[in-house]
C-alpha cells in the first residue's frame, strides 16, 4: 500500500505544478492581449490624426446604448458637431462605421452595426449633410477597439465611427 501511495502522490504533485504553469502563462498571454491591442490602435489612431475610437479628427465618434441603434440624446451634440464640419467641407467623404460589443452573434451584431450606421446617416441627412458624400458600413464585433470582459469596455465599442474616405 505504502507502495503505491509512493507512485502516486509525486504524479499528483507533477500534474498540479503543470496544471499551475499553465494558468499562469495563460493569464500573462490574455493580459498582453488585453493591454496591447488597445495600445498599438492608439499609436496607429495618433499616426492618422485620430483622437477618439477610429474617428477621424475633428469628428467624434457617437455611442450607443446597449442592443439599440438610436442617437442617445448626450450624443446629439456629437454628431451635430460631426453635421457641421461636414457642412462647412463639402468635398470630404465620410465613410460611417457601425460597431458592437462582442456580446451578440456576428450576424446580429452586423445587423444592429449597421443599424446605428444608417441611423448616423439619416441624421446627418437631416442636419443638411449630402447623401452624395456618405457611405454606410457594419464591422459589428470585428473590430474591436477595447479588449476587456466589463461595461467600461464594452461601452466605447458601441459606436459610429466617422472616418475620411480617400
Amino acid at each position: 500500500m505504502l507502495k503505491k501511495w509512493g507512485v502516486v502522490v509525486p504524479a499528483l504533485l507533477c500534474v498540479s505544478v503543470l496544471a499551475l504553469a499553465g494558468c499562469s502563462s495563460k493569464k500573462s498571454v490574455e493580459t498582453g492581449m488585453q493591454t496591447g491591442a488597445p495600445q498599438t490602435e492608439s499609436l496607429e489612431s495618433q499616426a492618422r490624426g485620430v483622437l477618439e475610437g477610429r474617428t477621424t479628427a475633428p469628428m467624434k465618434p457617437v455611442y450607443f446604448d446597449f442592443d439599440k441603434s438610436n442617437i442617445r440624446k448626450d450624443q446629439v451634440s456629437r454628431i451635430a458637431g460631426n453635421a457641421d464640419y461636414l457642412k462647412e467641407n463639402p468635398n470630404i467623404r465620410i465613410r460611417i462605421e457601425g460597431n458592437t460589443d462582442p456580446r451578440g452573434t456576428s450576424e446580429y451584431n452586423m445587423a444592429l452595426g449597421e443599424r446605428r450606421a444608417l441611423a448616423a446617416k439619416k441624421d446627418l441627412l437631416k442636419r443638411g449633410v449630402s447623401e452624395a458624400n456618405m457611405t454606410t458600413v457594419s464591422y459589428g464585433k470585428e473590430r474591436i477597439l477595447i479588449y476587456g470582459n466589463d461595461e467600461a469596455s464594452w461601452a466605447q465599442n458601441r459606436r459610429d465611427d466617422f472616418v475620411i474616405a480617400e
